[in-house]
């Protein structure tokens, strides 16, 4: 007798076939950490952008831009690793991570989009850019994505580890421009982004994506009402939690508390750092985030 009844699992979706073909062991250089954020601020910055721009910016744009601040200020964190040593980048790319219908199947699958250089852009730029590539991933405009998830969702299981592992080496160890074969350039950039919080959660630690070669992954909760203590006073406050994933070789601790300083002063005090509003649109929302 079988220690398991066991059936296989058919009809895979395209994120679930390349999961199984990148992860094929538990033992990786990966660090977790994470950082709960006061985010009334940054919600009421959020408000006052949209009543000032007609732009949906989100707490995930303001994510990516203080990111960028991070990587800008600290780029010994914007590394890639080639030949077992680091190699600094000279760009900065966030590559957002977005649940999606397959334009195909109709099946939920994980997709995403790269916006690079987001430190010299300003907020209406990202969020301009960002919706149009989600709009054109999510009906299939991306011809190099399509093409891609296409190739995948009928490649046989066995080669695909052997496919991005070839895909990998080519594009960062060897440093080659694989546009003519329908790989995107710079893919995933320096840092991946991804809400979990949409989905309901609180917190999520996600895993590192080894043939990405992306070093820092940060996933964004769920914004919720929590108690919090005020010059000795109980209170409330809307806090989100940020779970970091971090590749060991070359990032440690030092960087993690550094960089989680930089990322806590742009998202906890928004109207000093980010795009300047219109001074009576400013002027409100401040006066509406204060505790």
């Amino acid at each position: 007798m079988a220690n398991l009844e066991l059936d296989p699992a058919h009809d895979l979706s395209t994120f679930r076939r390349l999961s199984l073909g990148t992860w094929r062991t538990a033992y990786d250089p990966s660090v977790y950490g994470s950082l709960t954020l006061s985010m009334d601020r940054a919600l009421a910055y959020v408000d006052a952008f949209r009543a000032a721009t007609g732009r949906h910016l989100t707490v995930t744009h303001l994510m990516a831009r203080a990111a960028a601040a991070v990587l800008a200020e600290y780029p010994e964190a914007n590394v890639v690793m080639r030949l077992g040593r680091p190699y600094r980048r000279r760009r900065i790319g966030v590559f957002f991570q977005v649940a999606m219908a397959d334009p195909t199947t109709g099946k939920l699958d994980l997709s995403g989009a790269t916006i690079h250089d987001p430190e010299r852009k300003t907020l209406t730029e990202i969020c301009d850019e960002l919706e149009a590539r989600f709009a054109e991933v999510r009906v299939g405009r991306d011809r190099a994505l399509a093409g891609v998830r296409k190739l995948f969702a009928r490649m046989p299981l066995r080669l695909i580890p052997a496919v991005l592992e070839l895909t990998a080496f080519a594009s960062y160890t060897l440093n080659l421009d694989l546009r003519w074969a329908g790989v995107p350039r710079d893919a995933f950039g320096s840092v991946m982004i991804t809400n979990v919080g949409a989905l309901g959660l609180e917190e999520a630690f996600v895993p590192l994506v080894p043939y990405s070669r992306v070093p820092l992954l940060l996933a964004l909760g769920a914004i919720r009402e929590t108690p919090v203590v005020r010059d000795g006073t109980l209170t409330t406050a809307r806090t989100m939690k940020v779970c970091a994933t971090f590749d060991h070789r070359v990032l440690d601790g030092a960087h993690a508390a550094a960089m989680a300083r930089t990322l806590r002063a742009w998202m906890e005090d928004p109207f000093a750092h980010f795009d300047r509003l219109p001074a009576g649109e400013e002027a409100r929302a401040m006066h509406q985030a204060q505790p």
